[in-house]
């Protein structure tokens, strides 16, 4: 029998896998960033409403812990807007790759968030995971608008796992799921609403778009915003952040065998992938013995 901590470890990396997928998808995508994410978001919220009626799950909240979901669904749509962004600008390999910076990100909120003491390997194992990186910028720096905003998208996405942890021990995590997707859907529809507007050309889906948003939004989001959230309860923020620099190892793998030649990067790209691999493999062992311990 599994204990839950040894299955929120095997959910977590199932998801992470996913969101690897999730980079591959964002790339066959034709859609803009914006379109593509309130889309995303949208029906991942339709997704899961109708998961709560099947299960008969109370949506019923305090207008102080709901206020909290919608302003922490803002952070992650700005997540997942920098992040296809800066697939369209750049591609999927160094998206992927920037955003391991989000174990180094989180070493840093975390304890500011919790007022607790630093842990010295917490910062020693994101300043390895910087030098990968900074070995992937050298070789491939005619991407800088992608990596920016991958970086930007980086410290979102840990922010919001350091934030997220802290809902998951008084909520279900379908509640926080719903409410935070539905928040991001609201913020970027007045956003729209107050910019370039909702007109016919935004509404217009191509079969195979709208075939890939259906996964993007159901498996890729819904189902795995849900499990992300869940395993929270086991893990800590910093764990999770850093089993998700695995993201790019996956996504990469897939990029490469999907499109080839056009995501084929430089010997030197992949050394500082395998740099972030190490990292989260030793990372899992020391943490494995100062539990035993």
């Amino acid at each position: 029998m599994l204990s839950d901590n040894t299955k929120s470890h095997l959910q977590l990396h199932w998801i992470v896998f996913l969101w690897g997928f999730t980079a591959i998808l964002g790339r066959l995508i034709t859609l803009d960033a914006l379109p593509l994410v309130w889309f995303r978001m949208l029906f991942a919220v339709i997704f899961i409403f109708i998961y709560t009626k099947i299960k008969k799950i109370s949506l019923k909240l305090s207008k102080k812990i709901l206020l909290k979901f919608l302003v922490a669904g803002l952070i992650i749509a700005l997540h997942w807007f920098t992040f296809f962004r800066a697939i369209k600008v750049s591609n999927v390999s160094i998206t992927l790759a920037c955003l391991s910076t989000g174990a180094f990100f989180t070493s840093i909120i975390e304890p500011i968030f919790y007022k607790k003491k630093v842990i010295w390997y917490e910062i020693f194992f994101g300043l390895i995971v910087v030098f990968g990186l900074t070995i992937i910028f050298n070789v491939e720096g005619k991407y800088k608008e992608g990596i920016l905003l991958a970086l930007i998208s980086a410290f979102l996405s840990a922010s919001f796992a350091v934030i997220n942890s802290t809902f998951v021990k008084d909520h279900k995590p379908t509640i926080i799921s719903f409410y935070e997707l539905l928040g991001g859907v609201l913020f970027f529809t007045i956003f729209i609403l107050g910019t370039s507007g909702f007109d016919s050309n935004f509404f217009q889906i191509t079969s195979n778009d709208f075939m890939y948003l259906m996964i993007l939004s159901s498996i890729c989001t819904a189902y795995a915003f849900i499990t992300s959230t869940s395993v929270m309860k086991f893990l800590s923020p910093y764990t999770v952040m850093l089993t998700i620099n695995l993201e790019p190892i996956y996504g990469i793998a897939l990029a490469i065998i999907i499109f080839k030649d056009k995501e084929q990067m430089s010997p030197a790209f992949y050394v500082g992938a395998a740099v972030i691999l190490i990292t989260v493999i030793l990372n899992g062992i020391i943490k494995s013995r100062h539990k035993a311990s």
